[in-house]
Parts: C-alpha cells; structure tokens; sequence
C-alpha cells in the first residue's frame, strides 16, 4: 500500500490517572498506531503524550516501554514520526533524538504539502490571555529550575508532579476548562484568527484544548483541534487534499 496520507494526534496523558487505566489506553494508540502505519507517510504527535516528563541525565520515567518500542518500530521502517513538547512534557532534552530517532519540536512550525499551507504546534501559550500558565511555563522552561529539579530523587520529583499535575487537572474540571467557550473566548480561535491576518494557513492543526474541533476560520482556512486520548480518541488525517477529523472507535 502507498504511504500518501499524514495523521496527526495529541493529548495522551498517559500515566494517568492510574497504572491499569493507562495502559489501557496505551494499548489502543499502539493499535492505532499499527493500524496508520500501513499508509502514513509521516506521523504528527502534538504533546502532552505523557502526563509527565523528565529526562534526568541517567534515568527516564518508568513504563511505556511498548509504547516507545512501537515509536523506534515505525521511525526506523522510514515512516517519519514529529513530536512537539506539550505542557506536560517539556522537559525533553534529547533521550526521543538519540534513542528514538524522533525528532522533537520545541515551538510550532510551518508546513506545506500539495501547495496546503499548515501551521501545527501543541498550542499551549498561544493566543491571548492565560497569563498564569504562560508565567509557569517561564519558571518550568528556566534552567536554573530545571538544574535544581534535576538533583530531586526521581522517586520524589514523579511522585510531586503527578500531584502537581492531578491539582491543575482538577481545577480545569472545576472551570469545565475543555468545554468551547465560543469564539470570542477561545484563545486558541483568536490566535488563528490574528496569525490569518499576517499570513494565509489552509490549516492550523493544535492540541492542548481536548476538543475535537474542525472550525472554519474563514472560506480558504480552518481551526482544527485535535481532541484527546482520554475520553475522545480522536485524530486528524491529511489525504493530500482535505483535513478530517475523525474517532478512534476500536
């Protein structure tokens, strides 16, 4: 079969909220995985594949080893995989690259296929507002702060940002923080918005949000948000003519 199609997915979190759970839903993207692979001619993972990441100089999360095994399977059967830093795995700092051969994207970048011009990133800092999570972002992305987090036992440092991270997760439920808000207060739609009036995007492919969104921007562009694996399991594929959004049903 022809490699000729591009897939796209985002929002994992996996190692939440518990071992068992999460592998479950570990098991459906590596089917999923297996199931694209036939054609796709590359793979995009737009962060947060993990709840929570860190790369300390001799030592890496436990678990996902399927998982990572799958991903090294499909980068060195010559099907390119991306893979962008999400909120949640920033802390990257080569072990996807030197073991893996993915490469790994720091900031959203600019793509063009078939004369389809896409803008694809995580999403996380975009737009306006969201001035708390754009000041964390400084202080977890400092140096200084990561050198001072990197001598925590790793026991201790998972253990303190899965805490962490369950916290903000319940204070999103608490703001219903993955239902839209309409357009006026999307950050993520106001920032596709304003970048169209710089330049022409057929497609701005984001995560970050959880929400399964193809939204017209205008009649040549559209807001596309990937959703989750959590409840959703929704992806995007580019046929080389048009983005769909579609569900993960097995």
């Amino acid at each position: 079969m022809e490699r000729t199609k591009i897939y796209f997915a985002s929002d994992f979190h996996f190692g939440v909220p518990d071992r068992a759970s999460s592998l479950l839903r570990e098991e459906k993207f590596i089917n999923w995985l297996d199931e694209v692979r036939k054609d796709a001619k590359e793979i995009y993972i737009l962060g947060d594949l993990f709840d929570f990441w860190f790369e300390y100089q001799t030592v890496i999360p436990k678990g996902y080893v399927r998982l990572l095994a799958k991903l090294a399977q499909i980068q060195d059967d010559g099907i390119p995989i991306h893979f962008f830093k999400g909120n949640h795995d920033l802390w990257m700092f080569g072990y996807f690259e030197n073991e893996l051969g993915i490469k790994v994207y720091h900031e959203p970048i600019i793509k063009e296929w078939n004369g389809k011009r896409f803008f694809i990133g995580h999403g996380d800092g975009l737009g306006p507002g969201d001035y708390g999570y754009k000041f964390l972002k400084l202080f977890f992305t400092n140096p200084i702060c990561q050198f001072l987090f990197n001598w925590i036992h790793p026991d201790i440092g998972v253990r303190l940002a899965l805490w962490w991270s369950s916290k903000s997760r319940y204070q999103n439920e608490k703001r219903k923080m993955d239902e839209y808000k309409g357009h006026e207060n999307e950050y993520l739609y106001q920032y596709c918005k304003k970048r169209l009036e710089k330049e022409h995007f057929d497609y701005f492919i984001l995560g970050h949000r959880h929400l399964a969104l193809n939204i017209a921007l205008n009649n040549k562009s559209n807001y596309v948000n990937l959703g989750d694996w959590i409840n959703l399991y929704t992806y995007a594929v580019y046929d080389g003519n048009t983005v769909e959004l579609k569900e993960y049903a097995v």
